[in-house]
């Protein structure tokens, strides 16, 4: 074994151990429970289906009436959480640059009539309901993201939705308390390249750039297919010529249709990269590009004018899809403008990364069991929800320090170091050594009733 490799696995193993000292320390009340809660949720055999099932995991010491009393009863400083998770070793892009991803998952409760804070969340199905509206907790997850050949990513926040939200105005306020901490723990110094926000088409990427004016985060969105930019105000002579007997000189430049290529005129740059799965990729850029805003929807309560929020639009095309389906074109909205080919290429490189989050989600429902308990209340749900983040943040952390115990039925990985999925390294987190709760739990399977009980037959005798 090198130096080198020793180094890394000692850093890992520091690393984890720290933050797995810093998670014991937010949970204040209950604390032993909801942390061997969190041990068996990462190092039981297979997908996790029922809570009872890791009631009977080695590494949960206690009853299932424990269990459910630490997520029903049980204290978790959220805020330190979250400060811990944003002082661990986080990935970065090529260029040094922080990458976060943005997207809402739901936790659907369609017969859980009697719970509360419920929303409508919108899910996609097969068959003619494509698009539908099922009650449960949505929950906006904030995530670094990786590059190379993985599916990891870095989870920083959670925060479930309330009934009638404005996620724009949330994901802002979200957005601006992960940077900050990010900041705060000296993962962004100044000097620094601008973090970049990565958002799908759910999100209205010009409003939310304007009301993060002043960090230092740029925002990359996507666009609908349908929309209608426009052109940069024109000058006094350029309206005078085209105008000769005067008036009123315009606010918005002409109309920039995504669906009309007549009105697209010359782009500002372009590229073509030829790529593995998609053949070659081709984007064009517009810079100075702005959507025409009214007071309405949500700019229905702003004073004075409205701003111009100028930006990039950016149109992706790929030869073709690994699926064989219709290469449709990708339209995005960059929230800086004078965009050089190396932008471009960055722009829709960290988007494509941006699905990374949807393979995360897939392993906290099908492996980690995220969404598989029937819990009562919104609170007992945002407990499980962060226990089942912290455990993702110990499997990411110990990567380094797992071998690879696949099963028969599995592939056998011939790169070296192995880059192994999450549920892949999961199969080996019960066979890490040294990494216990900084105390070890106290009370064992005997509860508090039990132990009065022995007391008072104590004190007669």
């Amino acid at each position: 074994m090198s130096l080198v490799h020793q180094g890394v696995l000692r850093d890992a193993f520091a690393a984890v151990s720290h933050f797995r000292s810093e998670l014991y320390a937010c949970l204040t009340a209950r604390g032993d429970a909801l942390f061997e809660l969190c041990d068996a949720l990462l190092c039981t055999d297979g997908p996790v289906r029922t809570l009872v099932d890791l009631a009977l995991a080695p590494e949960h010491r206690r009853g299932h009436g424990a269990l459910y009393a630490g997520l029903n009863q049980g204290r978790i400083d959220i805020a330190w959480l979250r400060h811990a998770l944003a002082g661990v070793p986080l990935p970065r892009a090529a260029d040094g640059r922080l990458v976060l991803a943005v997207d809402v998952s739901p936790w659907l409760r369609p017969d859980a009539n009697t719970c509360a804070d419920r929303a409508f969340c919108h899910t996609f199905g097969r068959g003619e309901g494509k698009h539908q509206m099922v009650p449960g907790w949505p929950y906006s997850v904030v995530a670094a993201l990786e590059t190379g050949r993985t599916s990891w990513t870095a989870v920083l926040d959670a925060v479930r939705l309330q009934p009638g939200a404005d996620v724009a105005a949330v994901t802002t306020a979200q957005i601006r308390e992960v940077v900050e901490r990010l900041a705060a723990a000296g993962q962004w110094k100044p000097g620094d390249p601008e973090v970049l926000v990565v958002l799908d088409a759910g999100y209205d990427a010009p409003r939310i750039a304007h009301l993060l004016a002043g960090l230092p985060v740029e925002i990359l969105g996507r666009l609908r297919s349908d929309r209608v930019m426009r052109r940069p105000t024109p000058s006094r002579e350029e309206f005078q010529l085209a105008h000769s007997k005067g008036g009123r000189p315009p606010k918005h430049g002409g109309e920039f249709v995504f669906g009309d290529p007549t009105t697209w005129n010359t782009e500002q740059a372009v590229t073509a990269t030829d790529t593995r799965l998609y053949g070659k990729a081709t984007a064009q850029a517009w810079d100075r590009l702005h959507p025409r805003l009214t007071h309405r929807a949500a700019w229905l309560d702003h004073n004075g004018p409205l701003p111009i929020i100028r930006g990039t639009v950016i149109r992706l095309l790929v030869e073709k899809l690994p699926s064989g389906g219709v290469n449709k074109p990708v339209w995005l909205w960059w929230s800086r403008t004078g965009a050089t080919e190396a932008d471009v290429d960055r722009c829709w490189q960290s988007f494509l990364r941006r699905f990374d989050i949807e393979h995360t989600f897939r392993l906290f429902k099908q492996t980690l069991g995220w969404t598989k308990p029937r819990l009562r209340s919104s609170e007992a749900a945002d407990r499980w929800t962060w226990l089942v983040i912290a455990a993702y943040a110990q499997l990411r952390l110990a990567r380094p320090l797992a071998t690879d115990l696949r099963r028969p039925w599995q592939a056998a990985w011939l790169e070296e170091p192995p880059p192994r999925h999450p549920a892949r390294r999961r199969q080996s987190s019960r066979h890490r050594r040294g990494l216990r709760p900084p105390r070890p739990p106290q009370g064992g399977h005997q509860t508090a009733t039990r132990r009065m009980n022995r007391q008072l037959k104590a004190s007669e005798h």
